[in-house]
Formats: C-alpha cells, structure tokens, sequence
C-alpha cells in the first residue's frame, strides 16, 4: 500500500517543527494528499543521519511512496548530501515533494531527471569550492609560518581511555598485552600495544610486545 510520509527536522525551536507542520497540512490538504505519517525530530543538521532519523525514514519508505519535506535543507547538511540522498530516493522509485522549492520529483518525470541533473552539478560544485577554500586556506597559513597540523608528541583521545586503571593495573600484575586484551574482551592486542607504549604505561621491567 503506498504511503506518504512528512519529514520535519529543526535544530532547536519546537515551535519551527509546529510551523513546518502547519505548512505541510496545508499543502497536503491544497493537494488533495492524506499523510499517512510525521517524522518530527529537533536536533542539529551536523549531526549523523542516524541520529536525525534520516536512515530511519529511508527504511520506511517503498517504492511509489510519497516522502514531503517544506525544503531541501531540512533533508541533510549539505547539498551534496541533499542530492545523494533525493537520488538514492528517486532511483527507488520514491517521489519527492519540496514545498519551498516547488519541486516534485520522480524518475518518471522528464522535469525531474533534469532537476536532478542540475543539482548534481551543484553538488560537484560546492564540493570543489570546499576543496578550494581549504587548500586556499592552508596554503595562507604555510605562507605566514604557521605549522601546520597537530604538535608532535600530541596524545589523541582513545577507546582505551575508559579502561586505563584496569589496564595499568593488569600491567602491574605482569600480564601480557595480549592476555589484557583478552581479559578486557579487546579485538585487536596490537592497538593496545600502540596506546601502552605512545602512554608509557608498562612497568620499567616490563618490555612491550
């Protein structure tokens, strides 16, 4: 059974989500349309598509589902994201409605493909100017004599961090890094190794593997 489903995300005002809603009726009911189900989430764009319910609402639409949003902003961070997830959406046969932009996409839709086609140059475009800027920007800050990149000796957060006291104190006892990583249910002992030697955690005695 085809479906239509509403997509609303704000970053943080609740009362943008009961706007978007309004806006979204109201076309529906211009429309003659029934949405079947409101996906409302109040979180930041640069957040993951997970957490903004994104790969959740892929999911749940089939093909010759309707999915309706009031602009293509509220759909990712991005315009190349935008456009990868609309095409993903179209190639399955999903039609896409865009209040804001007046679009309404679908594959069958010659209108449509060369909608698409121009936001993919967008796409393309708005990555290499990125790229541009921050090749640009850098290039400015060697030039100045600023040293680029993370100060040498610079000790990165790790997973391992959580378990450190547990670590030092197996270390203690003269276990193995290998034995520790087994005890503290670890995949792969060689990381471990890394993060013992880069902290200088093995007792002076002891030789790391």
């Amino acid at each position: 059974m085809q479906k239509i489903i509403a997509y609303l995300r704000a970053s943080t005002d609740k009362q943008d989500l009961n706007h978007q809603k309004l806006e979204l009726l109201e076309f529906a009911r211009k429309k003659s349309l029934t949405i079947d189900e409101f996906m409302e989430i109040t979180i930041s764009s640069r957040k993951t598509t997970k957490q903004r319910r994104v790969d959740e609402l892929v999911e749940k639409l089939n093909p010759n589902d309707t999915l309706i949003v009031t602009e293509l902003s509220r759909l990712g961070r991005s315009t190349a994201e935008v456009i990868t997830l609309v095409n993903e959406l179209v190639t399955r046969m999903i039609r896409v409605i865009v209040i804001k932009q007046n679009l309404d996409i679908s594959k069958q839709d010659i209108n449509s493909k060369v909608a698409l086609t121009l936001f993919s140059l967008f796409g393309d475009l708005e990555r290499d100017l990125i790229s541009l800027r921050t090749k640009e920007a850098l290039a400015s800050k060697k030039r100045a004599g600023q040293v680029l990149g993370k100060p040498k000796g610079t000790i990165q957060k790790s997973k391992f961090d959580q378990d450190i006291d547990k670590i030092k104190g197996l270390l203690d006892y003269g276990l193995s890094i290998r034995k520790i990583s087994k005890v503290l249910e670890y995949t792969n002992h060689i990381s471990l190794n890394t993060y013992v030697k880069k902290r200088n955690l093995k007792p002076a005695n002891q030789e790391c593997e």
